[in-house]
């Protein structure tokens, strides 16, 4: 188990809430997933996948959080602390908003939120991986801090590794 404190799992901003899964984001979790262009994954799939990450949050005291616009109420993304390619200690911030939210600060807004959180559990640094292409991604983690450490190549080209330290 960790030494680290458990992160917030409520989260809020001026304009966001970032709160833990529920079987009824399934549908809009899928519906963003297709976005991706590689088509539009099973809801049963997705909340598999739900009760997955629930399962995981339990296990390491980290989440991956759904957002939703405060006053709208609508599921826009989701945005936390994952393990991905680093490590319970030094965990990657990850993010992804539904293309008609991009562009309106909500990812900077969401992981600012999320950076604070990983603040109060105790750690020292996060990790983010982006692909090279996603200039948008890069300019929300350049806004929060976080540097380049390395690039490296995988399969679907190549990813610029960031980092930031925590206070």
């Amino acid at each position: 188990m960790s030494t680290y404190e458990t992160m917030p799992f409520h989260l809020q901003t001026e304009r966001l809430l970032l709160r833990p899964w529920a079987d009824s984001d399934a549908a809009d979790f899928s519906a963003l997933l297709s976005e991706r262009g590689k088509g539009t994954p099973a809801v049963e799939r997705i909340r598999t996948s739900v009760a997955e990450l629930l399962t995981a949050t339990a296990t390491t005291g980290i989440a991956l959080l759904p957002i939703q616009r405060r006053d709208e109420g609508d599921f826009i993304g989701y945005c936390g602390l994952i393990i991905g390619r680093s490590t319970l200690e030094e965990p990657e911030i990850a993010y992804e908003l539904f293309q008609r939210a991009h562009g309106r600060g909500y990812a900077t807004e969401a992981a600012r939120a999320v950076l604070d959180a990983a603040v109060a559990t105790g750690r020292k640094r996060l990790w983010s991986t982006v692909g090279a292409w996603n200039t948008p991604s890069l300019r929300v983690l350049e806004k929060l801090g976080f540097e380049r450490d390395h690039v490296s190549t995988e399969d679907n080209g190549e990813v610029v590794w960031l980092t930031r330290s925590l206070p």
